[in-house]
């Protein structure tokens, strides 16, 4: 198992005298910047004059400026606009004001393990991953807590990547919580493979199948969703907790047979053969090249696959039964 890392581990100076470029302010720009400017770190924002985030960003104290002059002063360039962005960012705008000992920096490894991005020998390339959303990573910095880290050095020109990751990632909260060291393959091939067979494809799959089968049975939609989606948050809080073991302690003795009586008739040997597929297509970069072009063709089929799954029924009746849960719109601001 990799140690993880703490602040004793960190080099608390490397830091202290080098200005940061904060390169888009969506979900993990604005966290990650909001936290180093309290950690003390000289941070500026690069943007778009004039869009959404950039008012966003003048609205909490920044003074943000185009990204061209974001990144000529900086000594670490923190490339944190979407996947499929980054390239052309990086050729318009990065790579022609980034200067030779730099330091570039990602959350995310897809544009370097998958070749799209190729930084010059000249410049350190490294990644620091939080293991949660931006909101959470501040909502965490703020309360004195910390999101777990991933960190990997992809090239080290300095001779002090490492060091400049790991203080990078003890500014933003992540030595509270522990960072653990990874490699751009593995962090960019296992993030993918979470999102497309568990947590997002699987998980959303797993669902509607489930308040298909109930419905089409004869049930009521509205108990089928309580069922199949509403309840989910019950038991995904638990694992979170305490995994496998916490859940077990909270749900009945005839939750928990059904579980392990029938929940392997549910994920077949033919699904795990289907989850081997999608990792090999994460691996050998079929997915990859698959996205980078349907998002150069201008994302039709995306477009149209997003539509799909918005319209499935499960939402028109999730949406009716959400306005009833008093907790979520007090959670949002409104009146109950």
């Amino acid at each position: 198992m990799t140690t993880f890392y703490c602040e004793a581990d960190v080099n608390h100076q490397i830091l202290r005298d080098r200005r940061v470029a904060v390169i888009g302010y969506g979900s993990q720009g604005r966290g990650q910047a909001l936290n180093l400017r309290d950690a003390g770190v000289d941070v500026v924002i690069g943007g778009r004059p004039g869009g959404r985030s950039w008012e966003q960003a003048e609205r909490e104290g920044w003074e943000p400026v185009a990204v061209d002059t974001a990144v000529r002063d900086a000594d670490v360039v923190c490339l944190l606009v979407p996947d499929m962005e980054q390239p052309g960012v990086y050729r318009q705008h990065v790579a022609p004001s980034m200067r030779s000992g730099a330091a570039i920096l990602f959350s995310h490894g897809f544009n370097i393990h998958y070749g799209a991005i190729a930084p010059p020998g000249g410049v350190d390339v490294v990644l620091v991953a939080p293991k949660g959303p931006g909101a959470l990573v501040r909502d965490q910095f703020t309360a004195g807590c910390g999101v777990p880290c991933l960190f990997a050095v992809h090239q080290d020109a300095s001779g002090r990547a490492a060091e400049i990751a790991l203080a990078y990632a003890h500014a933003i909260g992540g030595t509270r919580a522990g960072v653990l060291e990874t490699t751009f393959r593995e962090e960019t091939e296992t993030d993918l493979f979470g999102e497309q067979a568990v947590l997002c494809g699987g998980v959303t799959e797993l669902i509607c199948a489930g308040w298909e089968t109930l419905v089409s049975a004869g049930y009521d939609p509205q108990l089928a969703y309580f069922e199949c989606a509403h309840e989910l948050k019950l038991i995904v809080d638990l694992i979170y907790a305490g995994g496998l073991a916490r859940m077990h302690e909270f749900v009945s003795d005839t939750a928990k047979y059904g579980d392990l009586s029938r929940g392997g008739r549910i994920i077949t040997e033919e699904t795990r053969r289907n989850m081997r597929r999608v990792l090999q297509e994460i691996q050998d970069g079929t997915f990859a090249r698959e996205w980078q072009s349907e998002h150069a063709a201008g994302g039709r089929l995306y477009a149209e696959m997003l539509a799909e799954d918005l319209s499935h029924p499960i939402e028109t009746v999730g949406a009716a039964l959400r306005q009833r849960f008093a907790w979520l719109r007090q959670k949002a601001g409104t009146t109950p």
